[in-house]
């Protein structure tokens, strides 16, 4: 009967337990498949955050300089604005331990980071001495952005004293600053004439795209006579504007400027010859927008609509794929072989008993679990999104069932294998290979992104092939529905593949999702992914220093390296994809030149590895599990009152 070999382990998402690789695979072959990590921001209503009030803890002059420097000297903390900074540095308050006390224990939960003003400590990893620290370090830094485990100990060699901030008060430093801003350029924009137009999604990208620029007495903005291609608001202070008449008389002053002023919009038109002087009075803040920024922007909205993916006969195909599932029940169902394990759940390839050439996979969750990782969110909204996801390009969800113990997910069997698989054997793939599993993947993102969802989790180990060899999307637990032009706040995705406005807490959308993409690339076409480092902080560092920092092997062509370089840009509003045209800017790069688009759409295109599947029983393209031996969970239905 199936509910005898239903019950099965359940690991959490950061669970440090990596997935299993067959025994019989040669040591070189030992690679293991990585984790993903999640954590909710810690701030519940993101509306509320600019009211918050921090809290505050005067210190000496000298204690503020010894923070603000150590924040400085951090890799990770030096990448913080200066009112970032200046906000932590009065967040912060004393902690004080004695000799021979533990600070941060390794494996315990943390959510603390420190910066130490007096005393030693020592650090160590699994018993090993790793160094002494002393005044003007930051230490636990990774547990300011998500819930982690320590992975060192820290111990006093001497009396010391620490200032200390912890996650939710950094994590709402972090959102404010961002929140604020985008607020007040938004109030900026709307008050000039030229973006008074504009759609209030084209507006939120273009104050993302504005940067600060600071001017001192005196200093010259516009000079008379020079060229430019850059729009300027008054954000801060007062200019003046003067013109010369003549070559020999003095420059006359035509007017005062003051902050929500502007000038130079002409810029943004085409080449402009500057017609007068502007100059700053006192300290001036101007924000500033050229012309390269704007144009990429403007109007360029138009192709992320929620058009019609799915026509009559389409939908008249699913509605009977519903009636069909609707009427099935679990104990329909024998299982034949395990498909995957870890994670968050096992994946079984299971066969209708009345139609043994019907296979699907089910994935299996147990609830309990779930209830204490506090996941369910995460589970309704991967549901959600994969019962209305009608893409060749991802994973179909038939339908799920749910009993006392467990949560079933009835998918699409795909027996060709995973693409980490394939990759892991092979060590790494051709130019023609990434190509096509590369434009799997913008075909699976255009449609999730024009019905405003963002996926937040490639990587080789979710793309899995079909039959025929074609990609296809798979694990939705970190997606989610955003909406068109809006942002989430949420840690989420595979350190290696993370992109720096998740890291930093500024706020991310379908962005980030192009960054992942220009990662997967380099890593099809290498093996390794760009960034990479021995703990989850020093990766995020790399990601930090930028796409330009990476050194790009031989085997990387010249037009498949500007593809990743333009995908990885620090900013999103950079970024490919995220342009005014779109998901086109991907499909009409030179490193796309002559790829099928059309017959890949229509399944006509020949793959590039076709995998041997004999059967809808054979799982020969993948590894071998264990049996899992987990004693059953409790009978637990809470929470869980809802239909699944």
């Amino acid at each position: 009967m199936l509910k005898c070999r239903f019950p099965r382990l359940l690991r959490q998402r950061t669970d440090p337990d990596r997935f299993s690789v067959s025994p019989d695979d040669p040591p070189d072959q030992h690679r293991s498949k990585r984790q993903a990590i999640s954590a909710e921001p810690t701030a519940c209503d993101i509306s509320a955050l600019s009211h918050v009030t921090l809290p505050f803890y005067p210190k000496s002059p000298e204690s503020k300089e010894l923070i603000k420097d150590a924040i400085l000297d951090n890799d990770f903390m030096k990448n913080l604005e200066l009112s970032q900074t200046q906000e932590i540095v009065d967040c912060m308050y004393p902690v004080d331990y004695g000799k021979d006390a533990c600070i941060i224990r390794e494996g315990d939960v943390g959510s603390l980071v420190f910066v130490m003003e007096e005393g030693k400590v020592e650090v160590t990893k699994e018993g090993m001495k790793l160094c002494i620290m002393g005044p003007g370090k930051v230490f636990g830094e990774l547990a300011i952005l998500y819930n982690c485990t320590r992975t060192a100990t820290v111990r006093t060699l001497t009396n010391v004293k620490l200032w200390a901030i912890d996650r939710q008060c950094f994590q709402t430093i972090m959102m404010r600053t961002g929140l604020i801003k985008h607020a007040e350029y938004m109030d900026f924009l709307k008050s000039v004439p030229t973006f008074q137009t504009l759609p209030e999604e084209t507006l939120s990208k273009l104050a993302d795209v504005m940067e600060e620029t600071h001017y001192d007495d005196g200093e010259f903005i516009v000079r008379q006579g020079a060229r430019g291609d850059t729009f300027f608001i008054i954000s801060k202070g007062t200019v003046n504007v003067t013109q010369e008449t003549s070559a020999n008389q003095e420059p006359v002053h035509l007017r005062e400027l003051v902050s929500g002023n502007w000038f130079g919009e002409r810029a943004l038109q085409g080449e402009d010859v500057r017609t007068a002087n502007v100059i700053a009075v006192d300290t001036v803040t101007c924000l500033v927008i050229d012309r390269d920024s704007f144009k990429h922007l403007i109007g360029g909205l138009d192709n992320v609509s929620s058009k019609g993916y799915e026509d009559a006969e389409a939908k008249a195909k699913y509605e009977a794929e519903n009636h069909f599932f609707s009427g099935l029940k679990l104990s329909d169902f024998n299982i034949i072989d395990t498909l995957g394990v870890g994670g968050f759940g096992r994946v079984e390839l299971v066969q209708l008993k009345n139609e043994e050439a019907k296979t699907f996979a089910m994935k299996i969750l147990k609830k309990r679990h779930i209830m204490d990782t506090r996941q369910q969110e995460h589970i309704r909204s991967e549901k959600h999104i994969m019962t209305e996801a009608h893409s060749d390009f991802i994973v179909r969800l038939y339908r799920t069932f749910k009993d006392r113990k467990y949560l079933y997910m009835l998918m699409e069997a795909c027996l060709g294998g995973e693409v980490w698989t394939i990759l892991r054997d092979r060590g790494s793939f051709e130019d023609s290979t990434t190509r096509f599993y590369t434009a799997c993947v913008v075909e699976a993102f255009a449609y999730l992104h024009a019905k405003g969802v963002i996926y937040r989790d490639l990587k080789p180990e979710n793309l899995i092939l079909d039959s025929r060899g074609y990609a296809k999307l798979v694990d939705f637990g970190f997606a989610k529905k955003i909406g068109v032009c809006k942002k989430t706040w949420t840690f989420c995705g595979t350190p290696e593949y993370v992109a720096p406005e998740i890291i930093l807490n500024k706020g991310h959308d379908v962005s980030a999702d192009y960054w992942s993409l220009g990662v997967l690339m380099f890593e099809l076409l290498t093996g390794s992914p760009p960034f990479s480092g021995p703990d989850p902080m020093k990766t995020y560092n790399v990601i930090l220093r930028g796409i330009d920092m990476i050194e790009f092997p031989k085997k990387i062509s010249k037009n498949a390296a500007s593809l990743i370089k333009k995908l990885c840009r620090d900013s999103p509003s950079e970024r490919l994809g995220n342009l005014k045209n779109g998901v086109k800017d991907i499909q009409k790069h030179k490193w796309f030149e002559g790829f099928n688009w059309e017959g890949l759409r229509k399944g006509t295109l020949t793959p590039p590895i076709t995998p041997d599947v004999s059967s809808p029983t054979d799982t020969s393209n993948f590894d071998s599990f264990p049996e899992d031996s987990d004693e059953p969970p409790p009978d637990d239905n809470s929470g869980w009152d809802y239909d699944f």
